[in-house]
């Protein structure tokens, strides 16, 4: 495999992880990105039609994004993460094609990459049945809309919380 081939590769895999994330609610009015506009189907793949308009959330460029800047260690973890701006521009695609649940989980995805992910495995297993009770999961929407602006992802956990209150699936104080 040759070094265009292997740098294309890494490039694919870092676009391809947004296909697989969640966020935001459905028929929100999403922010246009940051270069102007929406971003539709006639964008999609964005590495390939948009590759411009793509930033890690440490600001490179993808074509930043080379194994020989990786070799020469300027290449980080963080750097081959997708930020909300990507997510952002992956819902736009989805909702251009009338998937709005779809651009929704994007949305959603894009308001938690600011949470940790040790936070988020916490936060995962606070959900399940009998761990939490009603206040403990409240507390946890009130931290992740009040320190992570995590608005729809908090409205969830509240959801949450009341329908394991109604089926009595949650832990009793």
């Amino acid at each position: 495999m040759n070094q265009n081939d292997l740098e294309k590769m890494i490039k694919d895999i870092i676009i391809g992880m947004s296909g697989n994330n969640a966020s935001g609610t459905a028929g929100s009015s999403a922010t246009p990105v940051a270069s102007g506009g929406r971003m539709t189907y006639k964008d999609y793949p964005l590495s390939e039609k948009s590759a411009d308009k793509l930033r890690t959330p440490t600001g490179k460029k993808l074509d930043e994004i080379t194994l020989e800047a990786l070799m020469a260690g300027n290449v980080k973890p963080e750097d081959v993460r997708i930020s909300p701006e990507t997510l952002e521009m992956q819902a736009q695609v989805a909702e251009s094609r009338g998937r709005t649940r779809l651009a929704a989980n994007m949305r959603r995805a894009a308001e938690m990459i600011a949470v940790p992910d040790e936070r988020i495995l916490e936060i995962y297993n606070a959900l399940r049945p009998y761990r939490s009770t009603k206040g403990e999961l409240y507390a946890i929407a009130d931290e992740l809309e009040s320190r992570y602006s995590a608005k729809v992802t908090a409205g969830l956990i509240r959801e949450a919380a009341d329908v394991g209150e109604a089926r009595g699936r949650l832990k009793t104080d």
